[in-house]
């Protein structure tokens, strides 16, 4: 078929070529203008021959991709239900798509392209990861973050976004090879959100906030945010370690109630904002900031009630949990607070710059760290818990 198509092709050219050569004046034409032209054409027909030939060439090539992946991975176990599994694995509500335990590293990372009771949650995060990507490629683009002290606060909320979806990522990825790497993962999880929650606080403090709040809150707002993301990682750490011993409501009250408070306590320079938006004037901002509130408490609602999965018992196994939008409301609440820092970074400059002295992005970096530092030795403290228990369960 690919030789046919070449060779019309190169009718429809010729006979193009001789057909535009009779309309010109036969008079002022020779035998050598005729040749020429015969030749031209046979040059023309000949490049435009091998690139259809390439072009043949590459879509036989695709058609065979699918072929060759399916030959080239490995066979992958069929998903299971939820009495097959053990109990800290299963969800309420989600009767099947669990994946095998104990498999290779391996068939763990493939299940990214199979389909079970994870694969939404990874990919939601992980579409998340890479358009936060992008958008810190554009910011580098426009921002100083190297000479500029004023924009470490954001060059730490993008961090953060960053870690918080990688993470994220790779717990609902990894975390059902056993039971060990489940507590091992998650917590890694529960360390993004903590430092997701200083990063939020940092920018929200030095470019959100206003001169009152700032004077009253000055010295104490972002060594308080330490504290509560590190009391956040505490707590949803614990809560997931209760699943060991404790009831469902006891890990529920341990993870929502510090988050609750530390997101009330970081938001609290937006919300002040909110409230006298009517006398702000003209505030580029402001929809943002109105979105990402919106966005964080839709996204708790789902956190804390698994409303879809309670009501369509079975039917939200692998599209439609309620953990599912909860990725989505908080990946769109972060692009909204990233968007309104940016605004708030070039469009209120002098604010900021006059509220915060030298050297305070730089005690704002030197908690970062620190966050990240507390939140690692918890880290270690929560998985020798977990080993020790593991350890006596096989004994």
């Amino acid at each position: 078929m690919a030789f046919q198509l070449q060779r019309e092709t190169t009718r429809i050219i010729l006979s193009c070529a001789y057909e535009s050569e009779e309309v010109e004046d036969s008079q002022t034409r020779t035998p050598e203008d005729d040749e020429g032209t015969i030749q031209l054409s046979a040059v023309m027909a000949t490049i435009v021959m091998e690139r259809l030939g390439h072009v043949f060439i590459s879509l036989q090539q695709i058609r065979q991709v699918p072929r060759m992946l399916t030959e080239a991975s490995p066979s992958m176990p069929d998903t299971v239900r939820d009495t097959e599994v053990p109990p800290y694995f299963r969800e309420h509500h989600v009767c099947t798509g669990y994946r095998q335990l104990d498999q290779s590293w391996r068939y763990y990372i493939l299940s990214l392209f199979q389909r079970h009771n994870e694969t939404i949650n990874i990919w939601t995060h992980l579409v998340a990861f890479l358009v936060f990507l992008v958008k810190m490629q554009q910011l580098v683009e426009t921002v100083d973050f190297v000479g500029d002290p004023h924009s470490w606060p954001l060059l730490i909320l993008m961090l953060s976004s960053l870690i918080y979806t990688g993470f994220s990522v790779t717990a609902h990825m990894m975390g059902g090879k056993s039971e060990l790497c489940h507590y091992i993962f998650y917590f890694l999880d529960y360390v993004g959100v903590a430092q997701y929650q200083y990063g939020s606080a940092a920018v929200h403090f030095y470019y959100a906030v206003d001169q009152s709040l700032h004077g009253l809150l000055r010295g104490i707002f972002m060594p308080a945010a330490t504290v509560l993301s590190c009391l956040s990682f505490l707590g949803c750490s614990y809560g997931k370690y209760c699943n060991l011993s404790k009831p469902t409501w006891v890990r529920k009250l341990c993870q929502v109630l510090p988050s609750s408070l530390a997101y009330m306590w970081d938001s609290s320079p937006v919300a002040k904002r909110l409230f006298s938006w009517s006398t702000a004037g003209d505030d580029p901002a402001i929809l943002y900031h109105f979105g990402q509130v919106a966005f964080f408490l839709s996204c708790a609602l789902f956190f804390t009630c698994p409303v879809l999965e309670r009501c369509f018992p079975g039917r939200c196994d692998f599209v439609g949990q309620s953990h599912q939008v909860f990725h989505v409301f908080l990946s769109c609440c972060t692009l909204c607070q990233i968007h309104a820092s940016y605004l708030d970074y070039v469009g209120r400059r002098e604010l900021y710059s006059r509220l915060h002295e030298s050297g305070e992005a730089t005690v704002i970096v030197g908690l970062y760290a620190l966050t990240l530092v507390v939140c690692a030795l918890i880290f270690a403290v929560m998985i020798r818990k977990v080993k020790r228990v593991l350890d006596l369960k096989t004994k």
